[in-house]
């Protein structure tokens, strides 16, 4: 099947063909005139095929608003969009359909979908689309309002299964954390089946995220603990830096020589004063390591 892309269609200026058509209202009038007085029979050739000239034409009259197209049908084939804002004349015989080419915001319902881990989430987004190409919207979807509304839930559906609800390595995206990046794909995958429509997806936004209500206190705790085991291991690195650095501190002011055994002892009294969630009690040696 040919694919239908928008073309302009041919149009002309409406007070124009208004003017043009007062005048042949007027010739029809003094034709029909002479025919009732003069009995000039012969004129009825000239004034009835006028006459239908006159009433078809008031069919060809169009208003286009601003960001508004009209798509011409001429007999069951494309004949052209008018996109320009005005009053114009064109083909009479034309269905004109219209077609809105303004800003839409379609927002889903709350989706309910698996995360990248499986775990069920709730997900609703707002898309943000206009019709750029009026012909694909009128010829090739049955409905591109409907077309939009099911294509978008179905891009959501899959996106969201593409990436975990939550990451603590920052490396890893996910859809709480890197919005900006979900967001971006998103709106790609959305354009990408609504191409055939001519629409063009410009924004789309998670507005709301949530894990399931039968899961959310589960995953509540679970990622309560999964922060505190990621804190932890960021206070253990943390720790076993300053530890490093102290030793090395310690070795090239030459202040005290320690063995290898004293170098343990140090450093696990400064892992567990640095690490230890309770405030740290310093204990008074007054004799020596060994004694």
């Amino acid at each position: 099947m040919e694919a239908i892309r928008e073309y302009k269609a041919w149009r002309f200026n409406g007070f124009l063909a208004l003017l043009l058509i007062l005048a042949a209202c007027a010739i029809e009038f003094f034709l029909m005139r002479t025919v009732a007085l003069n009995h000039a029979v012969a004129l009825l050739w000239i004034a009835i095929p006028l006459a239908i000239c006159i009433a078809v034409s008031f069919g060809g009259y169009v208003i286009v608003q601003p960001n508004e197209a009209r798509v011409l049908i001429f007999f069951g084939r494309y004949a052209g969009s008018v996109r320009d804002a005005g009053f114009w004349w064109a083909n009479p015989l034309t269905v004109k359909r219209r077609v809105s080419l303004r800003i839409n915001n379609f927002t889903s319902e709350k989706l309910k979908v698996n995360d990248l881990n499986g775990n069920p989430i709730e997900i609703a987004v707002v898309v943000v689309w206009r019709v750029v190409d009026s012909a694909k919207a009128t010829f090739d979807v049955e409905s591109y309002q409907q077309f939009v509304n099911i294509q978008s839930e179905t891009a959501i559906r899959s996106m969201a299964s593409q990436y975990p609800y939550d990451a603590h390595d920052d490396s890893k995206p996910s859809l709480r954390v890197s919005r900006n990046e979900v967001s971006d794909d998103m709106r790609k995958q959305i354009q990408a089946r609504l191409d055939v429509a001519g629409v063009e997806v410009s924004e789309a936004l998670i507005n709301h995220l949530a894990y399931a209500p039968e899961i959310a206190q589960v995953m509540l705790r679970r990622q309560q603990a999964e922060a505190v085991i990621a804190a932890r291991q960021r206070i253990v690195e943390g720790a076993v830096g300053m530890v490093q650095h102290a030793l090395q501190l310690l070795s090239e002011s030459k202040v005290v020589e320690l063995d290898e055994e004293r170098k343990a002892a140090m450093i696990n009294n400064l892992l567990v004063a640095l690490v230890s969630e309770s405030q740290a009690t310093p204990v008074i040696n007054t004799g020596t390591l060994y004694t």
